[in-house]
């Protein structure tokens, strides 16, 4: 076999492949035999007709249209390894000659990885926020943990704003009640935010026994969306009272025994959630960098999968869950088609350049994933998968997508080689040391690009 490749642009080739006919030998033979399985002719046993017999009744066609068909993945795979090439996708094969007895003649083109030149990246400065805790970050925190506990008395009056209000609901459309629109004894408090537009104007001013009804657009159920009559009787009005912030409150909320001890902790706990997020802010502001440094060329086939995966991800998958359609997403984003299609492409454009240069960097830093990091990644991907380790340990091998994890771990370990060498400075103008962040998450680019455009790189 001889083999020759054309660039046709910086992310497809085209392969031009001979292949001497005796080595369609094996395809012939494999052909043959898998037409005789297949036929019965009279005379002779399923699986012995000669191969002369099968050529004058079936025709040498279509016994060299099978060969070929068995022998052109082998081949195709021989020149790409031959040429150290890195598709992506599948290519598209073109028979130019087929003489029986002499020889087969194909092209085949294809998209490949482009040739990526890694610049030096230890001249890249970021910045980022500020660890700054403040008293009013720590009193907030404490406040929140203050609403946990409170407590609520019944009282024998109208509800008014934080009073908790028993409640039940009925929903009509078009004057119809709806058969999921019926829910009774629902907790809500006034002013939350967390049942239906226009429902705390409703309840404020109403007692126990008395009912109301407004209109608001339904969020969830069999009819989401759509404009509905809804009746709300309050059953109960309760008083929220919070407990008295003092040595007792840390007791009966944590394990420490004063007031000033749980304000400590608060503190600390915020300040290691900042460094996180300035650990976060650092990687994604250096990858940002180095993506300007680096000159990527993009596939337009891949590109175009990777658009379409996303946008099937979002509708079909998360947008699903939570009842709505694109459109009305859209409309609560304040968004307009050509707005969202322009997003979603520049995010697929940064995922695939994001995959690209970190795979790269991978080669180039000789970077290797061990069993341990691997389980790590594994056990952080299942928790946020909302899976055991086990479920999700099982999903990924038997839809092959370990190499997936491996890669992007290897890429989470090439962002991190490229934050270390890199100059960090907080909005104070003082160096951020990350070396204890260096084993985090990859930013939501690199994790993104290696699940979905990897995928699409396969085919």
């Amino acid at each position: 076999m001889k083999s020759a490749v054309e660039t046709l642009n910086p992310t497809r080739v085209r392969l031009t492949v001979e292949v001497p006919f005796e080595e369609l030998k094996d395809s012939l033979d494999a052909a043959y035999k898998k037409i005789n399985q297949q036929v019965t002719v009279k005379g002779f046993r399923k699986g012995k007709i000669p191969a002369r017999v099968i050529d004058q009744r079936f025709g040498r066609g279509a016994v060299l249209e099978e060969a070929v068909n068995d022998a052109l993945p082998k081949f195709y795979t021989e020149a790409v390894n031959e040429a150290e090439l890195s598709p992506l996708g599948q290519p598209e094969v073109d028979i130019t000659e087929l003489k029986d007895g002499e020889t087969l003649n194909f092209t085949a083109e294809v998209d490949v990885r482009p040739a990526l030149e890694i610049p030096d990246y230890s001249g890249i400065e970021v910045e980022v926020d500020a660890v700054e805790v403040t008293d009013e970050d720590v009193e907030k925190s404490v406040e929140q943990l203050r609403e946990r506990f409170a407590s609520t008395t019944p009282v024998e009056r109208a509800a008014e704003d934080g009073d908790v209000v028993t409640i039940d609901l009925q929903a009509k459309v078009d004057g119809e009640v709806l058969e999921d629109g019926i829910a009774n004894g629902v907790s809500y408090t006034i002013g939350s935010g967390e049942l239906l537009d226009g429902i705390d104007d409703a309840v404020k001013g109403l007692s126990a026994g008395e009912e109301a009804t407004f209109t608001s657009e339904l969020k969830g159920g069999s009819a989401a969306g759509k404009e509905a009559e809804v009746t709300v009787k309050v059953t109960q009005v309760a008083k929220r009272e919070l407990p008295e912030l003092d040595d007792d409150f840390a007791q009966l909320a944590s394990e420490f025994d004063t007031l000033e001890e749980l304000k400590a902790d608060s503190r600390k706990r915020l300040a290691n959630m900042k460094q996180f997020d300035q650990a976060t802010q650092a990687q994604e502001r250096v990858l940002e960098k180095l993506l300007e440094l680096v000159e990527v060329p993009v596939p337009e086939k891949l590109l175009e999968d990777e658009i379409n995966t996303r946008k099937h991800n979002l509708e079909h998958h998360q947008l699903a869950q939570m009842g709505l359609t694109l459109d009305k997403y859209l409309e609560i984003q304040g968004k307009t088609a050509e707005e969202f299609d322009a997003e979603t492409r520049e995010a697929a454009i940064k995922g695939i350049k994001t995959q690209f240069v970190l795979d790269e960097l991978v080669k180039k830093e000789q970077l290797n994933v061990n069993q341990e990091e691997l389980t790590e990644h594994l056990m952080r991907r299942a928790a946020s998968s909302g899976m055991s380790p086990d479920q999700f340990a099982q999903a990924v091998v038997e839809g092959g997508q370990v190499p997936l994890l491996v890669g992007e771990v290897a890429r989470g370990k090439a962002l991190a080689v490229v934050v270390e060498a890199a100059t960090v400075k907080d909005t104070n103008g003082e160096i951020v040391d990350l070396d204890d962040e260096e084993d985090e998450e990859t930013p939501a680019e690199a994790a993104e690009a290696s699940e979905t455009s990897e995928e699409n790189a396969e085919g």
